[in-house]
């Protein structure tokens, strides 16, 4: 049964790779076509064969042409491309070459027996070819860029010699220059890379000059040093994204191990930086994310697009589920900043070890797509209009949510102490499309949304219950430590997930949402028009629950405890916008 929740990756539509597939990267052609270039192989990621390639479409991702090779699987290991096109057409791609070929690099020992990595793509030299045929064919020659040595080049352990490095950055244009992201790495160890920062190439001609041997390049910040973690923070700073703002300032954003993303602007065109500091949403609070790619992005219509992993997590796992944020430009003390939206879940994937990363984007007719890779298979997305809407909160401000509302107290008499309980979606049922009739997933979901001002928190208090004698059916309880959760119970399994610590007060009123998503099977709250992220005491705010979970519907009789005076159920799983606009209405 193929899943009808349009966020499941298996939805989105299918880039040819061999085995390992890494940075599926996009660009537009002046012949109407996609060009997408490749990190693949025949093995996985890092072993002997990686190398890059292009596909094209002519028909928005629906099918693509053969592979072709930028460099061959039989040469030295060529890895992480991006693209971009110049304004006569030609395409540029930008990818490490090991072009010395060497099968090893000095590491640290431990992890690396006898101080050796033998993985190899990440060294070497930071090259480009291009294209004017719209990317069916590429240079036979590669150029080398001249990057300039900063500190962390000569204190690895090559003293410089042998450069570390790689670049999952876009490339952007500006005041007539080109802008190449890299980062640069100063050793081999625990956890793959042991410390990391971020360039900028720019180059002042290569949007004019054809002869590409005369392209010349300067590498940014001035100074020693690239863009690193916070003051305070680790040692690693990487994976930087960058977009231009309408004041001409930079903003770039990239992964830490700090269990936070980290961010920076550039009001001189990349020579300097402000001091780089942990990303926020607009309420400034900080956001959560682990060592995985978080990429930022412009749209044509001036707004941004955010990709992160939403958990306090410090290393590569858990990149299941996606969840966007949108952005808006407002006036800083300095120039612009950006202002980003409460996230929402984006893609996922119901086995909860698929790690989607390394996305980008393209816009077309009016619609925005993402590409995304789980390592061994890259896809594209399309990025429903009404999704995006949600992210810059274009719900009414002064209209309560609607749509699938199934039950309603407003607020403005008492509620009574029981009524009959609404029917909820079940979650799953039995798939005849299958010759055993198998678990078919429903990608349903409901909400509560209520105000409540409870007098105390003592554990055991009830505030809404349709369980039955059994335990089966749905309650939100003040659990044992004294936060408000929901139970979740169908006779066969249960579950529980509960708010943050603090963010409900006895004797203060309170605004609450319950989002049970039985697409990727995922409990959050929203406090008070805040999405609960774990706070300081957890590194998620939002938990799963089981997919065997096949109904919450219990007794027909739902009880509400006095210290709700308003409540909302609904048939689905609302959007945190949405809960969001709720929340303004009632404050």
């Amino acid at each position: 049964m193929k899943t009808p929740d349009w966020r499941h990756i298996s939805h989105g539509r299918e880039i040819p790779t061999e085995n390992y597939s890494d940075q599926p990267f996009l660009t537009h052609t002046d012949d109407g076509a996609w060009v997408c270039t490749v990190t693949t192989g025949p093995g996985h990621e890092g072993v002997s064969g990686q190398h890059v390639v292009s596909v094209r479409s002519d028909d928005r991702g629906r099918t693509w042409s053969a592979p072709i090779d930028v460099e061959p699987s039989a040469g030295p290991e060529a890895s992480y491309a991006v693209l971009t096109k110049v304004p006569s057409g030609r395409l540029y791609v930008f990818y490490n070459h090991n072009s010395d070929n060497q099968r090893a690099v000095k590491a640290d020992n431990p992890p690396y027996e006898n101080g050796l990595c033998m993985r190899v793509d990440s060294i070497g030299y930071y090259v480009f070819k291009f294209s004017d045929d719209h990317g069916r064919s590429w240079s036979a020659n590669r150029y080398p860029i001249d990057v300039r040595a900063f500190e962390i080049d000569r204190n690895n352990a090559d003293r410089g010699k042998v450069r570390y490095f790689w670049n999952v950055g876009r490339p952007f244009m500006h005041n007539s220059a080109l802008y190449v992201s890299l980062h640069k790495v100063g050793g081999f160890g625990e956890g793959f890379f042991t410390s990391s920062e971020g360039v900028l190439l720019r180059s002042e001609n290569i949007l004019t000059e054809t002869d590409p041997t005369k392209i010349t390049w300067a590498t940014l910040p001035d100074g020693e040093r690239g863009i690193r973690s916070p003051q305070g923070g680790g040692p690693i700073a990487e994976e930087h994204s960058y977009s231009v703002l309408s004041d001409g300032s930079f903003y770039v954003v990239y992964r830490t191990t700090d269990g936070h993303p980290a961010f920076a602007y550039s009001r001189d065109e990349g020579h300097t930086w402000s001091a780089p500091d942990y990303q926020k949403f607009a309420n400034g609070r900080m956001m959560k994310h682990p060592r995985a790619a978080n990429f930022a992005w412009r749209l044509q219509n001036g707004k941004y697009l955010y990709w992160f992993h939403n958990h306090g997590g410090t290393w590569y796992e858990d990149r299941n589920p996606v969840w966007l944020c949108g952005g808006v430009e407002q006036d800083g003390p300095d120039g612009k900043i950006i202002a980003w939206s409460q996230p929402e879940i984006f893609l996922y994937d119901d086995d909860t070890y698929v790690r989607m990363s390394y996305p980008d984007l393209i816009e077309d007719q009016s619609e925005v797509w993402i590409s995304e890779t789980q390592k061994d298979q890259a896809r594209t997305h399309r990025v429903p209009p009404e999704f995006m809407a949600a992210l810059w909160n274009r719900t009414p401000a002064d209209a309560i949510t609607r749509r699938d509302l199934i039950l309603e107290f407003d607020g403005t008499t008492p509620i009574p102490s029981s009524i009959a309980a609404p029917t909820l979606p079940e979650f799953t049922q039995r798939d005849v499309s299958l010759a055993y009739m198998g678990q078919g997933n429903l990608r349903t979901g409901f909400s509560i949304d209520l105000s409540l001002r409870i007098a105390s928190l003592n554990p055991g208090q009830v505030l809404l219950d349709t369980r039955t004698p059994t335990g089966k059916g749905f309650a939100l309880i003040v659990n044992e430590f004294g936060f408000i959760e929901i139970m979740l119970q169908d006779g066969h399994t249960e579950n529980h997930w509960a708010v943050d610590p603090g963010v409900i007060r006895a004797n203060q009123c309170h605004h609450l949402t319950a989002i049970v998503d039985a697409g990727p099977h995922i409990i959050s709250f929203v406090v008070d028009g805040v999405l609960c992220d774990g706070s300081t005491s957890r590194k998620y705010g939002w938990g799963r629950f089981s997919p065997q979970l096949r109904h919450v519907n219990g007794s027909e009789t739902l009880a509400i405890n006095s210290a709700v005076t308003s409540l909302r159920i609904y048939s689905r799983a609302l959007l945190t916008g949405e809960a969001i606009a709720n929340h303004r209405v009632l404050a």
